[in-house]
């Protein structure tokens, strides 16, 4: 079976720096294509207990954005065929400015953003500062959107397309069925290629959508393997590879 691209969810810092940087390897080593690096977030709303405890593990001890870019930065470095995209949310990136923010992350190593809570029609200017500064805007969709707007944004020309598989948050368990498949056809209608994620954790529900994406988007799956095996880093890469693996099939 051909591999299955991957795109995987890190929370940067998670549960230090090191160990971050751990399981980044072992992604990238169990065949992980696009390492998706959330900045911790003090109300994280799309994201379900697994990364909402680690972002609040990891501001406790006073984690900042250009700390998680520093990490980037690190991982950029090491990893330079491999594209990086933050995941984070709306005042993060705003509240610095969004061109600085932009280009502070592009010169970090960053390809892409994927801010779920800036609506792709009024998004504070992130399209055209991402477009500046050499990375994609990737714009969510969800299933609950009405469709027309559903339309619009399959029609307004991005390259890429976070699809959210269904409504509510991260982590719990998603089925693939038939209206699944035909959501991301909806998305995908204009053209743009289609990441899909939230509740993907097995071999069985990336195999089922290998021939709708681009790429299967998984998160806290791994970041719930960092929780149980951070006490022992060879174990913690042996189980995320291992995963990781698992999900592409490879």
């Amino acid at each position: 079976m051909p591999k299955i691209k991957l795109m995987s969810h890190l929370v940067a810092g998670y549960p230090t720096d090191e160990l971050a940087l751990t399981a980044a390897r072992a992604l990238v080593a169990g065949g992980a294509d696009i390492l998706e690096i959330q900045l911790p977030f003090s109300d994280p709303s799309a994201d379900g207990p697994a990364i909402q405890s680690a972002c609040t593990e990891v501001l406790a001890r006073g984690y900042r954005t250009a700390d998680g870019l520093e990490f980037i930065k690190t991982l950029h470095a090491e990893f330079p065929s491999v594209p990086i995209y933050i995941m984070s949310y709306g005042s993060l990136i705003y509240t610095p400015g969004v061109d600085t923010f932009c280009k502070k992350a592009a010169a970090a190593g960053v390809k892409g953003m994927i801010i779920p809570d800036l609506p792709f029609d009024n998004d504070e200017g992130l399209t055209k500062a991402c477009r500046e500064n050499g990375m994609e805007n990737i714009p969510v969709a969800a299933p609950s959107m009405a469709p027309e707007r559903l339309e619009k944004l399959a029609g307004a020309g991005f390259k890429y397309i976070y699809a959210a598989l269904r409504a509510g948050i991260t982590g719990t368990n998603t089925t693939i069925d038939e209206n699944t498949l035909l959501f991301l056809k909806n998305v995908s209608a204009g053209g743009s290629k289609v990441y899909g994620g939230f509740g993907i954790s097995n071999g069985e529900q990336s195999a089922a959508l290998a021939s709708s994406v681009e790429a299967v988007v998984a998160g806290s799956v791994f970041v719930r393997l960092i929780a149980q095996y951070k006490d022992d880093a060879h174990l913690l890469s042996q189980k995320i590879t291992e995963k990781a693996r698992e999900i592409t099939c490879s």
